[in-house]
């Protein structure tokens, strides 16, 4: 991760970033929140139990 600021320090506008960086940074953040959530099924598995039948129950439920 880069330490330059993501805004312009003197106006305070977001400075112009290009489609690559945006899309590295986001493949960043979605790898990073799959890790947490895999963590977090591995330190509590029934409660990642509970969400998983929940999601079922709700996809079972959803009328395409």
């Amino acid at each position: 991760m880069s330490s330059e600021p993501s805004v312009d320090l003197r106006s305070g506008r977001p400075l112009a970033e290009s489609r690559a960086d945006r899309l590295r940074r986001r493949a960043v953040f979605l790898r990073e929140l799959h890790e947490a959530q895999a963590l977090r099924d591995r330190v509590r598995p029934r409660r990642a139990r509970a969400a998983r039948m929940r999601l079922q129950m709700r996809m079972r439920t959803f009328r395409w």
